[in-house]
């Protein structure tokens, strides 16, 4: 254990609704003040600190907002597994599931509806894959679009079940983009791949960078941004 934990009377986990939840606790050296927020699943509270803040001091931060974290916790859709009858997003609409143990095990999708068969024990890892193999194509064709539209050689695209971000670029030149993506609706998805694609260019979120992520992405950031941090949580509430 950190030593400052050792000395600290501040639990680096907070409890809500009944639930104890982990304080995860994130220095970036561009921040200027803490910030709060709840990951979109829930699972944990994040803080992200200036190079300078002590770290009971953000732990202390968390505590004093458990009121606006209960509020967070509340928002969170409780989660649904799949099954026969019931809906899966895809692009931003909703698909009914139509299940048929003796029908094809990869699923098929024929307008509003996606008709699946196999046992239905497996019913939900068999529409994860489908899901996943559909998020790549599209995420590599959208990667393409802007590595064009910027001026780039496309790069490898993998996806991600990260709790924490919604796409990340490395320095070697590879972007990974969260697979549940695949549920948002088209412009959504689309702004992620944009942003990491404008990191390839400029690690990092300097006019530079702000301006190339305007000129490639056809659509309305704001708007973009404001779904996912309005609706981003409800993408974690199907599958696993």
């Amino acid at each position: 254990m950190i030593d400052w934990l050792k000395r600290s009377h501040i639990d680096p986990e907070i409890e809500l609704s009944g639930v104890s939840l982990p304080i995860a606790l994130r220095r970036h050296r561009t921040a200027k003040r803490l910030t709060l927020r709840l990951a979109p699943d829930g699972s944990e509270v994040r803080i992200t600190m200036p190079a300078w803040a002590r770290s009971d001091e953000a732990i202390a931060f968390a505590h004093a907002r458990t009121e606006w974290l209960e509020q967070q916790y509340s928002r969170i859709p409780e989660r649904s597994a799949p099954g026969p009858g019931s809906e899966v997003l895809y692009r931003g609409e909703a698909l009914r599931i139509e299940w048929d143990e003796s029908a094809p095990r990869r699923p098929k999708l024929t307008n509003d509806t996606l008709r699946i068969g196999g046992p239905k024990a497996g019913l939900e890892k068999r529409l994860t894959r489908w899901l996943e193999r559909e998020a790549l194509a599209l995420f590599e064709s959208d990667m393409a679009d802007y590595t064009a539209a910027a001026a780039l050689d496309p790069v490898p695209v993998a996806l991600s079940r990260a709790q924490r971000r919604w796409g990340s670029c490395s320095e070697m030149a590879r972007i990974r983009v969260n697979w549940r993506l695949i549920q948002a609706p088209d412009f959504v998805r689309r702004s992620v791949v944009a942003h990491e694609v404008a990191h390839l260019v400029h690690f990092d979120h300097s006019p530079a960078f702000y301006a190339l992520l305007g000129d490639i992405y056809e659509g309305d950031l704001k708007s973009a941004d404001r779904w996912l941090k309005e609706q981003g949580r409800s993408l974690y509430a199907a599958l696993g």
